[in-house]
């Protein structure tokens, strides 16, 4: 992932809440078998309704979700946050945030922020009046910014080490690589060792695999 350290885009506004991740990506588009490419299953049913704010011509481009309270709730399904990312989705602001969605948006380098209810709705108003209006989200100061006003919001410290670092739980254990080498060298050769791969033609039935060095 690219790191994160302070985003500046234009807003959508989308004062709902309670939007669940249903509703952020229809279960029909979970089918399918890749990480990307969900960009056209965002909000699918909504964006059906031409007047529906995705589809005006002010969003194209827009980089900034503000939300209303309790983004992201229902099932855990990660397609969620795929979705909002491929669309082009850098950070999804709200009063509150589904708990399994906040750590999936990390863990895919979505920043969510949440903003007390007086200060999103003013935001909301200020998109309203200008579509062109941009936020600056800025992860190292943990501030959002919108013209001369400052906005202090908290985050999972290990989240936001994460984003900073552009990091996620595979590249951080991918680093400790020379670590795991070394461990593995050193492991007594009597203990278990797991089968690392195996020839598919072969059909061997899991219940008569060996485990052994």
């Amino acid at each position: 992932m690219k790191p994160l350290t302070n985003h500046t885009g234009r807003g959508v506004s989308l004062p709902r809440s309670n939007v669940d991740t249903d509703q952020i990506v229809p279960a029909e588009f979970c089918k399918r078998l890749t990480k990307s490419g969900f960009d056209d299953a965002l909000f699918a049913a909504w964006r059906k309704d031409p007047d529906f704010v995705l589809n005006r011509e002010s969003s194209q481009g827009a980089s900034i979700l503000l939300a209303g309270h309790n983004f992201g709730t229902g099932s855990s399904r990660e397609h969620a946050v795929w979705a909002l990312r491929d669309w082009g989705f850098v950070v999804v602001i709200a009063t509150s945030f589904g708990d399994i969605f906040r750590r999936n948006a990390f863990k895919n380098g979505l920043l969510a922020v949440e903003l007390p209810d007086d200060v999103l709705s003013d935001l909301h108003q200020r998109i309203s009046e200008e579509p062109a209006y941009t936020i600056t989200v800025d992860l190292q100061k943990c501030q959002v910014r919108a013209g001369t006003d400052h906005y202090p919001f908290t985050v999972d410290e290990r989240a936001r080490w994460l984003l900073l670092n552009g990091l996620d739980e595979i590249s951080l254990t991918l680093s400790k690589d020379d670590a795991i080498t070394t461990y593995e060298k050193a492991r007594p050769v009597w203990l278990p060792t797991v089968v690392k791969s195996l020839d598919p033609s072969q059909n061997i039935p899991i219940q008569d695999l060996e485990v052994g060095v």
